[in-house]
């Protein structure tokens, strides 16, 4: 197979997300809570626990998934879709392999949608997606969304058109979290990891402009997550979803992290001040004493190398290749974090190293 060619496009229009200028703000000794939006971490729950996900906001196709037969994310093939579709910003997204549990299909994909704020051409994009998809794989797409925006009056669930006797339509199951708001405090002793992220979600709105108040209800939601029972991916993935949605400053995020290691200390469950974290909050750390540039290099390095862990695991060639990185300069790593969406193997990730 042809090694692929590392996309030369610059990265800094990925690096103007929320969370990373959250990032850079806290380097920069900035206190100011930037505005409320979601992205990626999203995904790493979603795919972790997914069947909890369709528990939780889509019961009644839960019901119709054969899950004995096991599921499988679909997401390079997504990201090609959407890719060919140029219709702009990408907000969180997953495609998934479920079996149906009817007989009537042995197999089905599942296109889900995480829109974090209103855009008047989500549903045409979810009937774009939907066609392209079934064009693609000629197999049945059942389109899903999850809409976390603040206007409680949009809530789009169908696209079509019909013209000259051709009618064609696409209606789609909607979950709004703003509707879960009159249920916040069922949803804060649900056992559903999706119910405590609703909850967080409702949470940071109530708290848009009283950080200490959202620096208790934070706090609170983060010793939940060790009460659970859960294992420790579920607990550092869904920490990871509350830490973006419910930004602190500076200050509050200090004393955030003192109650952490004390939960932990308690629960006997050092998960979130594990080795990982630690030396990525080191090397923020780091970043502000010897300066911002500096400081988003290292943060920028420990983005990928999760992002490499995540795509490769344990290979001792990715071993070999990470011990590289930390001789590269910021603008090559982010060049890798844009190329390194496009890998396929170990060998395209050495292929670029050695260019």
């Amino acid at each position: 197979m042809a090694k692929l060619r590392p996309s030369k496009k610059p990265w800094h229009k990925a690096f103007k997300s929320s969370h990373y200028q959250s990032i850079y703000a806290r380097i920069a000794g900035m206190a100011e809570v930037y505005s409320d939006d979601y992205d990626t971490p999203w995904k790493d729950i979603l795919e972790h626990a997914f069947p909890e996900f369709m528990a939780f906001y889509f019961p009644s196709a839960q019901t119709q998934i054969d899950w004995d037969k096991g599921y499988e994310f679909k997401n390079t093939e997504l990201r090609q879709v959407v890719r060919d579709a140029e219709l702009g910003k990408r907000y969180a997204d997953a495609l998934v392999q479920v079996t149906l549990s009817t007989g009537m299909e042995s197999w089905i994909y599942i296109h889900i949608e995480i829109q974090g704020q209103k855009d008047p051409a989500f549903a045409q994009r979810m009937f774009t997606y939907n066609y392209r998809l079934f064009d693609r794989y000629a197999r049945p797409i059942a389109s899903l969304a999850v809409l976390a925006d603040n206007d409680a009056h949009w809530k789009p669930d169908h696209y079509g058109f019909k013209v000259l006797g051709c009618s064609h339509q696409l209606n789609f199951p909607v979950a709004k979290l703003l509707e879960y708001e009159s249920e916040l405090e069922q949803l804060e002793k649900h056992p559903n990891p999706f119910a405590i992220i609703t909850a967080a979600h409702l949470r940071t709105r109530q708290t848009k402009h009283d950080p200490e108040s959202r620096y208790r209800a934070k706090q609170a939601l983060v010793r939940l997550l060790y009460q659970q029972g859960w294992e420790k991916q579920r607990i550092l993935d869904l920490f990871a979803v509350l830490d973006w949605m419910m930004r602190l400053p500076d200050w509050l995020e200090q004393q955030l992290w003192q109650d952490i290691q004390l939960i932990e200390g308690e629960t006997q469950m050092p998960y979130v001040t594990s080795v990982e974290r630690l030396a990525t909050e080191r090397g923020m750390q780091k970043g502000m004493k010897k300066g911002v540039q500096q400081g988003r290099q290292q943060e920028c390095l420990a983005l990928v190398t999760r992002q490499l862990r995540r795509k490769f695991g344990r290979e001792p060639a990715l071993d070999n290749a990470l011990t590289q990185l930390s001789l590269y300069s910021l603008a090559e790593l982010e060049e890798l974090a844009d190329a390194l969406l496009d890998f396929n193997n170990i060998e395209d990730l050495e292929a670029w190293l050695t260019q």
